[in-house]
């Protein structure tokens, strides 16, 4: 029975240095077989940060005669256009006079202009300067003139090549694209 103990207390040695290094040598195994992934996601993640922006394939779309002579007829208004400002902060949305009394719903300060992208559902709004006001042209519509109005766009929700609409007071212009 002492020779049992003796070599039980010989082999005791050798089992806990087996354990000891399985031990320590397990997350370190552990972690070589899960770091290739997790470089190949952190590889992934910083090759899709430097590829530029996917550009949509679809052609961009002007508005169809039918629309532009609707704008005339019913708005007094042509040549509308949303622009892209180069911070992307700011929206602005531009159109010509052709009848000043049929445009002077756009220009009337009683009603608050808004832009409602389609993609997003963002309600933009013409943002209030302090010592400025609206950014917006709001004086008596002449023919031929272009006016502007300038919406807020913090957060850039709105992009370029989305659609948007643009509604003032009774006025709503639809699928307007952002150039």
């Amino acid at each position: 029975m002492m020779n049992e103990m003796a070599r039980f207390s010989a082999r005791r040695p050798a089992l806990w240095a087996v354990a000891a290094v399985c031990a320590l040598a397990w997350p370190a195994l552990a972690q070589s077989a899960v770091a290739p992934a997790a470089r190949a996601d952190n590889a992934a993640a910083s090759a899709d940060a430097l590829q530029p922006r996917k550009v949509s394939p679809y052609k961009q779309q002007k508005l169809t005669e039918k629309a532009k002579n609707y704008y005339v007829a019913a708005w007094g208004i042509d040549k509308l256009k949303v622009s892209y400002t180069s911070s992307g902060n700011l929206i602005r949305f531009s159109y010509r006079v052709t009848d000043s009394e049929r445009a002077k719903t756009l220009a009337d300060k009683k009603y608050t202009p808004y832009m409602m992208g389609q993609r997003s559902r963002a309600l933009l709004q013409v943002p209030v300067m302090d010592k400025v006001g609206m950014l917006r042209q709001a004086s008596t519509p002449q023919v031929g003139q272009e006016y502007w109005m300038v919406f807020s766009n913090k957060g850039n929700v709105v992009r370029p090549g989305d659609r948007v609409n643009v509604m003032i007071g009774t006025f709503r212009a639809d699928g307007l694209m952002v150039e």
